[in-house]
């Protein structure tokens, strides 16, 4: 039985960044479920507990496959490929591989884009209204802009969805200002939804900002601002 230390030195680390990029396979359908990255340390709980764990990118954090879902990736088998920088994974699925509620994420053809795969599960059960919202505004950055709003201000680019922001920002202020709850409601949700929008294109989840602010939760309001203004 090979060590841990010995299975890590296998892999092309420096040409792929430190970030191994990872194919998964339903081992007995052999269906492709997604593609995700995994570091070192994810690598390593991945071969030491026989369940999947990755690197998530936009998250900035290690993260287990089903650690909100209760959809958890068993491992079978672990392949490496001909060039030792890329990795193939055949699981056993709890649920659903894809955070769309559907079985694999790869269900939109390209060249028509139609959806080969319905949803199986309603994602808001599972991750909650905010990161459902954000992966289906992700969803949206390749799509048609004459057919969804999302995908025109991503096809505007940067000054369009940051307009959006700015215009979003005042008219909640201006709601508060004039003490209108059912506008104040309406406007700041069209402000976290815009927001959302700008974050999607910098491709920085929401979990990142849940994580900061936690961060700030033990300090003091002027504590806070001190730091940041060292």
């Amino acid at each position: 039985m090979k060590t841990l230390e010995s299975i890590l030195e296998r892999i092309n680390w420096d040409k792929v960044d430190n970030l191994l990029p990872v194919i998964v396979q339903d081992a007995q359908s052999n269906d492709v479920l997604m593609m995700a990255y995994m570091n070192k340390e994810a690598l390593i709980l991945s071969l030491e507990t026989k369940n999947a764990h990755y690197f998530s990118r936009t998250k900035g954090r290690l993260w287990k496959k089903g650690e909100t879902s209760g959809h958890l990736q068993h491992i079978q088998d672990f392949y490496l490929d001909c060039d030792q920088d890329t990795l193939l994974l055949k699981i056993k699925q709890d649920g659903v591989a894809c955070h769309t509620g559907r079985k694999s994420c790869f269900f939109e053809q390209l060249e028509t884009g139609d959806i080969i795969h319905e949803q199986e599960i309603q994602t808001d059960e599972i991750y909650g209204v905010i990161d459902t919202l954000y992966h289906t505004i992700l969803s949206r950055k390749g799509g048609d802009p004459e057919k969804s709003y999302t995908s025109q201000l991503f096809h505007k680019g940067e000054n369009s969805i940051l307009k959006k922001v700015a215009e979003e920002a005042a008219e909640f202020a201006y709601a508060v200002k004039d003490n209108n709850e059912e506008e104040i409601v309406y406007e700041a949700a069209d402000l976290l939804f815009h927001s959302l929008v700008a974050l999607g294109y910098r491709n920085i989840s929401p979990e990142r900002i849940e994580r900061e602010l936690a961060r700030r939760f033990g300090l003091s309001g002027l504590t806070e601002k001190a730091n940041r203004e060292k």
